[in-house]
């Protein structure tokens, strides 16, 4: 025997029979189907910053599409939703400094969980008139509130953006315009009566075709004893003339 088998350990025992080991394959490699999940939502939410209409959606929709707000004052921004949803997130985004910032989270019970540096008594989420709506209040508005809003939902691990809402914080509302009428002509007027239509009734009435009608009907009478008078003159002149 071999000396060596003697220092071999032997197997390990179990309830029924010798424990194997089983041969630990090395982990497949990650799937590319995250990455380019994460890659199309990124391609998306760049077009959506970038071109004006490309979020329009028909699962939800904002209004209204721009505000004009004064300093110190509040505002509000309506999102509606066709569907239930599990909850809305709300973003900005700011062109001048080219940041997207996520504010805050609001779900079907009322509970806000807001992000870095957003303060609950900044941003506030609040169900709307419908079931399916919710209004985002910003208070205290400063020029640093200036970007576009938009409301987001999550579906099939996609997230859908709205229209979008694009506030401008200003110091002084422009006053309205006030519409400039244009001046009265001077060129002198010309007076133009109207001249009364004839009436074409006038001609066919009863009271001038019955007058006419009987001058026309005495004449044929007239003529007709002229012509019988002639008639009988001159046979007496042929008979006349043959007697004789």
């Amino acid at each position: 025997m071999d000396p060596r088998e003697k220092l071999r350990p032997a197997p390990s025992l179990g309830p029924r029979g010798p424990l194997v080991m089983p041969n630990r394959s090395p982990a497949p490699p990650a799937s590319p189907a995250p990455r380019a999940t994460m890659a199309r939502q990124w391609l998306r939410l760049y077009l959506c910053l970038q071109v004006p209409g490309f979020c329009t959606s028909l699962l939800l929709s904002q209004t209204p599409g721009h505000i004009l707000a004064q300093t110190n004052n509040r505002t509000e921004i309506t999102c509606h939703m066709k569907k239930d949803q599990s909850g809305v997130y709300w973003y900005r985004w700011n062109q001048e400094r080219q940041l997207f910032q996520f504010l805050v989270f609001s779900n079907p019970l009322g509970k806000n969980t807001y992000g870095t540096n957003i303060s609950g008594e900044k941003f506030g989420v609040y169900g709307g008139s419908s079931r399916n709506s919710y209004n985002l209040h910003i208070h205290r508005l400063q020029g640093s509130d200036n970007g576009t809003y938009y409301c987001t939902i999550s579906q099939s691990s996609e997230l859908i953006f709205g229209n979008g809402t694009r506030l401008s914080v200003v110091d002084v509302l422009p006053l309205p315009s006030k519409s400039t009428r244009a001046p009265p002509s001077k060129k002198p007027t010309r007076c133009i009566t109207k001249s009364k239509p004839v009436d074409k009734k006038g001609c066919c009435s009863p009271f001038v075709w019955i007058p006419l009608a009987a001058c026309a009907l005495t004449l044929l009478l007239c003529l007709a004893a002229a012509i019988y008078r002639f008639h009988r003159l001159r046979r007496r002149l042929w008979l006349r003339v043959h007697r004789q």
